[in-house]
């Protein structure tokens, strides 16, 4: 009998990720300039997950590719160059990657990055549209199109 398979995006490998992202969120929790910043702790909770969701390589960074799986996955297709032009408005165009920092400034911050707006929409899109809970209802032959 085989061994049960572990899910391939979650356990031990994320357990250094998380305690790395969990150091930078303490860092924000105690920058003075965030501090009239409302629910700023509940805030970097969701941004970690968000990150950690997107970072497929588990490296601590977003890369191209995984901009580009995001955005797909959040009905928001774009272009390569389009990708690259977010990553550039993210980071300064200092760097091809979007590190966690750059992430959560960008999350934080008064400008408005298109890979902010999109985020922003998809949560809430998901918060207008909640998932029903529990088995589908029952249907028959008959009520089918």
């Amino acid at each position: 009998m085989a061994a049960p398979r572990r899910p391939s995006g979650g356990g031990l490998r994320r357990a250094p990720q998380d305690g790395r992202l969990e150091e930078i969120n303490k860092e924000f929790l105690c920058d003075p300039k965030f501090s009239d910043e409302e629910d700023l702790e509940e805030k970097l909770a969701v941004f970690k997950e968000k990150y950690m969701e997107f970072d497929l390589n588990n490296q601590g960074e977003i890369d191209l590719m995984s901009v580009k799986r995001m955005m797909e996955k959040m009905g928001a297709p774009k272009t390569h160059l389009e990708l690259k032009k977010m990553i550039s408005e993210v980071t300064g165009g200092v760097s091809e990657t979007i590190s966690y920092q750059d992430f959560v400034n960008m999350m934080l911050g008064k400008r408005s990055a298109v890979l902010k707006l999109v985020m922003m929409f998809e949560g809430k899109a998901n918060e207008s549209n909640p998932k029903p809970s529990g088995p589908p209802p029952e249907r028959d032959i008959a009520s089918l199109p």
